[in-house]
């Protein structure tokens, strides 16, 4: 049975023992886990009937965090400042499994820009991020419809509205400068 939570620091505690929890980004829902629990992450893929070949996101609190992951240290990444929202992709550090970043050469990662969403990858540390719908469905928006897509499945969810984006967050090749939606 899914368990409702209504404060980020305790919806981290499902994620920390392993769970699946649903959560509010900028603009939509999303499904996450811890970045380093593969059966988690391969439930959420099942879940979403995606292809562990498409990648994940990461969410992370802060830089220090994001040096956790990412190779800030690549040349190419002179002068580069992380911007909350934006999700870039950044050359990963050893550390990050391919069953994240996927068949991608770098690791997706975004410091959130939304409250909610920041304060859970604060209580977690890197935290896996991929819009809460089926592969081919609008990502939910609302407690409802993250109850429609997935009446089964779930550990947790954190009952808290998505941020006021259109859509998911935007994503930028930190290196290349090429921008997705």
């Amino acid at each position: 049975m899914m368990q409702v939570y209504t404060r980020p620091e305790d919806a981290a505690a499902c994620v920390r023992d392993g769970g699946v929890l649903a959560y509010p980004t900028e603009g939509v829902f999303g499904l996450g886990c811890y970045w380093q629990d593969e059966a988690a992450l391969g439930r959420i893929l099942q879940l979403k009937q995606r292809a562990v070949e498409q990648g994940v996101i990461l969410l992370v609190a802060d830089e220090a965090m994001l040096a956790t992951v990412a190779d800030l240290s690549a040349p190419a990444l002179q002068g580069w400042q992380p911007e909350p929202g934006i999700t870039w992709l950044l050359p990963p550090v050893a550390a990050v499994p391919d069953w994240i970043r996927g068949r991608h050469p770098r690791v997706a990662v975004r410091i959130p820009a939304w409250p909610p969403a920041l304060a859970l990858a604060a209580a977690t540390g890197p935290l896996v991020s991929t819009s809460a719908n089926p592969h081919g469905q609008p990502a939910a928006k609302n407690v409802q419809q993250i109850r429609d897509y997935f009446p089964q499945g779930l550990d947790g969810l954190l009952d808290q509205p998505c941020g006021p984006a259109d859509g998911p967050s935007p994503i930028r090749d930190a290196i290349t400068g090429e921008q997705w939606r």
